[in-house]
């Protein structure tokens, strides 16, 4: 008789921690993180750990790469907008916030413009907005995949081990070609940038040597509900940053979304 009341005990009691547990994850916002240029998913891994127990965390692999397979088409800002778009409808999930690292902010700031409807706030840390021509030409030098091999090779075997079973090279070769077109046409303007009324916070490392304040500083003026984070002693390489630092960031802005007044 005492076994039979203890497991009718042990079975609510477990019924009632699914429970707790299921209404506890929806209560949760859900939280999209993109990587960037070169990266993956897993490259967010450590970020994802450190967010969530506080939010329902999302990640996807931008197509061609990491475990997605390489297109035939040219990357761009509208191939992964729509991937973040069919995974959003795959998943159900109607609205999200956004974490973007470099290029994955471009991409939600591009995303946010065409489906504003889906996107509650935007995050981004190490975001490129000055493109031109001149810009895509230094980037573009170094993304040379045989100097890569012969002065970096340890880098060489991280990009091949990060987007198996694709060719690295070629997801470099296509890397430059985006970013060649991006230097011809941004598609982020002073045009366009006014239009995203949703709260975004552009964040950018003071010891970036591949973004700077002055442009982030031009995009944070052109967007209507934006608000500006320098982090101290931060430079742009996602591995070096320091994730808990940038974890309780992201945690009080989408925390605290509220339109802001600016002074600029």
């Amino acid at each position: 008789m005492f076994l039979g009341i203890h497991a009718r005990l042990s079975l609510k009691l477990t019924n009632l921690a699914i429970a707790y547990n299921w209404l506890y994850n929806i209560s949760m916002d859900n939280l999209l993180l993109l990587h960037g240029a070169l990266g993956s998913a897993d490259t967010l891994t450590p970020l994802q750990q450190a967010l969530e127990d506080k939010y329902n965390i999302h990640k996807l692999d931008f197509s061609g790469h990491g475990k997605s397979s390489i297109p035939q088409e040219p990357y761009s800002m509208a191939l992964f907008s729509n991937d973040i778009l069919s995974y959003l409808d795959t998943q159900g999930l109607d609205k999200v916030h956004i974490l973007g690292y470099s290029m994955g902010g471009y991409v939600a700031l591009y995303f946010a413009l065409l489906h504003p409807e889906r996107v509650s706030s935007i995050f981004t840390l190490a975001t490129k907005f000055a493109w031109s021509p001149e810009a895509a030409e230094k980037e573009c030098r170094m993304l040379n995949p045989k100097k890569i091999k012969e002065k970096v090779p340890q880098f060489a075997k991280v990009l091949a081990e990060r987007h198996a079973p694709n060719d690295w090279k070629q997801v470099m070769h296509k890397t430059a070609e985006m970013m060649q077109q991006l230097g011809a046409v941004p598609e982020l303007t002073a045009a366009n940038l006014p239009q995203i009324q949703l709260p975004v916070r552009l964040s950018i490392g003071d010891s970036d040597n591949m973004v700077t304040v002055e442009e982030t500083l031009w995009a944070y003026r052109l967007l209507p509900n934006a608000s500006l984070l320098v982090l101290p002693a931060t430079r742009h390489p996602l591995e070096i940053i320091e994730i808990n630092r940038l974890a309780y960031e992201a945690e009080q802005f989408i925390n605290n979304c509220l339109p802001v007044t600016k002074i600029v």
